[in-house]
């Protein structure tokens, strides 16, 4: 439900609210809060909370470091984990400079210009999330490990499949907190999850990631398991993917339409913008060093290649009709910023349309498979994440979508990262002691 200032207040009061968290994101996609009682809610819709910009990676400096939070209240959202009495509610939040203009860093910003450039061209995108996550067992001092909570596989069931009550319990908080999780298996990896969401407004998506990332690492936390998004765990087993439904619709019309009627020229050359960009965008897409083990195996791309249902494509076309009709795209992971990843497929998909970029001939075969001379002329995405640093810094498309100096903090910090993952002894073990904990 969409609620007003108005209703948030009163629904606080009504319902025993004693905790309100002011959730924000970093430029990588962290989640950020601060908490306030109910009696600082007013000045919060009206004037803000005052946060230290310096303490937050990649925001501002010590010299000029006032930020603040803005709530709001259409995002508002019950924790359903935490106490009925003295309950806690969220809010994401805008991010203000102190002039009250917009803050460069708030990436939640971003995508509202991206939907807003949709929208002048007369569109709307509507995004779906298929998000994997690994349950780990945690020891006795309730720290993870890497031990799997299950050695089930694909779609399996109980005794084999130990995270189905798990999952039960993580789909029906997001269905109190107003997010729709349309399913929910058991994934390939042992211990592995998957939880796909209904499509939304790409705002509303990029939010509900966000929250759904949050609930999934509490709720594994309250039953002794430890949750992590990291996108190879295990580089002998299936990598967790952040795979991204796209539509786009004109006057209540998808034009992603049924398979068998093809698809509008518009909707092709959206798809063809995405191609077009993918490789320098990978960066915002594939964040981690860890990222770039995930492409080429276990169903994850490596390719710049398109076709209908095929799973080695970086772009395919489900076969579904009606409404969820679509483009789904399979190389990113939910190690990254939404906010960014969701803005920058929309506007490489609206540049497509603006060029009138015609869609390549689709790649009708399995590149899993397929011998490497056989390959050869594919256009590949970037092997490392110094190689999508390189890529993204250097790209007039991107600078165009990101402010400069965020994605030149965001570039400085992703190549440190490559760096210090390349000069560690053990590479495998640095990543784990960097990200596993992180995402």
């Amino acid at each position: 439900m969409d609620y007003t200032a108005k209703e948030v207040l009163q629904f606080v009061k009504e319902n025993d609210v004693k905790f309100i968290r002011l959730a924000f994101c970093d430029i990588f996609g962290t989640l950020k809060n601060v908490s306030i009682m109910p009696g600082e809610l007013p000045r919060a819709f009206s004037q803000g909370i005052s946060i230290d910009g310096s303490a937050i990676r990649g925001f501002l400096s010590v010299d000029r470091s006032d930020l603040f939070l803005i709530p709001d209240p259409a995002t508002l959202s019950v924790l359903p984990w935490r106490p009925a009495h003295g309950g806690v509610v969220r809010m994401f939040c805008d991010i203000k400079n102190p002039d009250g203009s917009v803050f460069e860093g708030d990436s939640r910003a971003v995508l509202k210009q991206a939907a807003a450039d949709a929208g002048k061209m007369g569109y709307t995108c509507r995004i779906g999330t298929e998000c994997e996550f690994y349950l780990f067992e945690t020891d006795e001092r309730q720290a993870p490990t890497l031990n799997p909570f299950d050695h089930g596989s694909y779609c399996d069931v109980s005794p084999l499949d130990r995270g189905e009550n798990v999952r039960r319990e993580i789909c029906l908080s997001l269905e109190e907190m107003g997010m729709f999780p349309e399913s929910s298996h058991h994934e390939q990896g042992p211990g592995q999850n998957e939880i796909d969401f209904k499509y939304a407004d790409a705002l509303t998506a990029a939010d509900n990631l966000i929250a759904f990332k949050s609930a999934v690492k509490s709720i594994a936390a309250i039953n002794g398991l430890y949750a992590s998004f990291m996108p190879k765990p295990f580089l002998d087993q299936s990598g967790s993917g952040l795979h991204v439904n796209m539509s786009l619709s004109r006057g209540g019309i998808n034009l992603f339409k049924e398979r068998t009627a093809g698809h509008s020229a518009e909707a092709e050359s959206f798809m063809a913008g995405v191609l077009h960009r993918a490789a320098e965008i990978t960066a915002f897409l594939n964040p981690l060093t860890n990222s770039y083990s995930r492409f080429g195996c276990f169903e994850a791309p490596k390719y710049i290649t398109w076709s209908h249902q095929n799973r080695s494509q970086l772009v395919r076309i489900p076969a579904a009709g009606g409404e969820y009709t679509r483009m789904e795209l399979r190389s990113p992971d939910a190690a990254c910023n939404p906010y960014y990843a969701f803005a920058l497929l929309i506007e490489a998909g609206l540049e497509g349309i603006k060029a009138r970029l015609p869609l390549p001939a689709p790649v009708d075969m399995d590149l899993f498979v397929l011998e490497d001379g056989c390959k050869d002329g594919l256009a590949a995405l970037p092997a490392t994440l110094e190689q999508a640093v390189e890529l993204a810094e250097h790209s007039e498309f991107v600078e165009r979508v990101i402010p400069k100096r965020v994605l030149h903090r965001y570039c400085k910090a992703k190549r440190a990262e490559y760096q210090k993952i390349q000069s560690a002894k053990n590479r495998v073990q640095a990543e784990h002691d960097l990200y596993f904990s992180l995402v």
